[in-house]
């Protein structure tokens, strides 16, 4: 069994979204209260420092930076989008949740490359998988995966890295900032047609996009045959040198914002199952990142089997 590692802050618990937005803190609070109820696995929780702006740069432009962190109001909430469709929402506290929920991932490759530390979990907000190189759009500010994978590439000169997002919304961000890139594997399983519109098979890159849209209603056997063949199977073949994983839990059958039906142990299976191609090609290390999820109840319950197979 191995050490886990989990990063966070409360300043991630700052970002206030409104009444009723789906990607609220009682998010991130169940989650850290369901870590703390783990008993058999061994779990260090460390603070998730602020991210420097020049590591940000190598996804993210300044002038992107600064533009949006110029719209942080004083008071109340400022949505980056056009009205009446603006749910990625600034508040008054954004910023340093931004910089830590990206810093988060800076600190876990650090402790990965530099360290024993093999088993990484970001639980922080805002999520990040959204997120392009310049703009901000589905809850996400900076893609903190993407800014994690190119950092690992900078600071220690690795060439091969894999993003795998089980995220049941396709992460349009990470996508378009690797599109033309064949050191970044990304594949991601999701809902389609379900926002944002993207992740077709026939968007394949430069040969290292691999999308599994699937239906509406389709249930565990099916999820876990197709996560397995369309993207396992491809990252097996690529033999990356650290996965990072963008973890949503959306695709639990209790989200209300998708028509998934996973159960909440089929997120050991599936991360047991990326576990296993990293203990194969990578030494075990594995970086893991909170995107969506927003049933309580269920992420809870995800979260729990998720670190359980991230221990394996």
């Amino acid at each position: 069994m191995e050490k886990l590692t989990v990063y966070s802050h409360s300043d991630c618990l700052s970002k206030d979204n409104g009444l009723n937005h789906p990607e609220r803190k009682e998010r991130l609070e169940s989650i850290l209260s369901s870590i703390e109820e783990i008993d058999e696995l061994l779990i260090e929780i460390k603070e998730a420092p602020l991210a420097d702006f020049d590591d940000i740069n190598l996804v993210h432009p300044q002038y992107f930076l600064d533009d949006l962190f110029s719209m942080i109001p004083d008071l109340g909430l400022v949505g980056v989008e056009k009205e009446p469709y603006a749910d990625t929402l600034l508040c008054v506290n954004s910023k340093d949740a931004i910089l830590r929920a990206c810093g988060a991932g800076i600190a876990s490759a650090n402790d990965l490359i530099g360290g024993s530390k093999k088993r990484l979990f970001c639980a922080v907000r805002p999520p990040g998988h959204h997120a392009e190189t310049t703009r901000a759009n589905g809850f996400c500010f900076v893609n903190n995966v993407a800014v994690t994978a190119r950092y690992l590439q900078n600071r220690f000169n690795l060439k091969k890295i894999a993003i795998i997002d089980f995220d049941v919304h396709h992460g349009n961000g990470t996508q378009e900032i690797f599109y033309a890139d064949d050191s970044v594997f990304y594949g991601s399983i999701h809902e389609h047609p379900l926002f944002p519109g993207t992740g077709l098979e026939s968007e394949t890159g430069v040969g290292n996009i691999f999308n599994a849209p699937i239906s509406s209603g389709t249930n565990s056997e099916d999820f876990l045959e197709i996560f397995s063949n369309k993207i396992l199977k491809n990252v097996d073949k690529f033999k990356p040198e650290i996965i990072l994983i963008s973890a949503g839990f959306d695709a639990h059958k209790r989200d209300p914002l998708a028509n998934i039906n996973l159960e909440s142990e089929d997120y050991y299976s599936l991360t047991k199952s990326i576990v296993e191609i990293a203990k194969r090609h990578c030494n075990g290390r594995v970086i893991s990142f909170l995107e969506g999820g927003y049933d309580l109840l269920a992420l809870s319950e995800c979260i729990k089997a998720h670190l359980k197979g991230l221990s394996e």
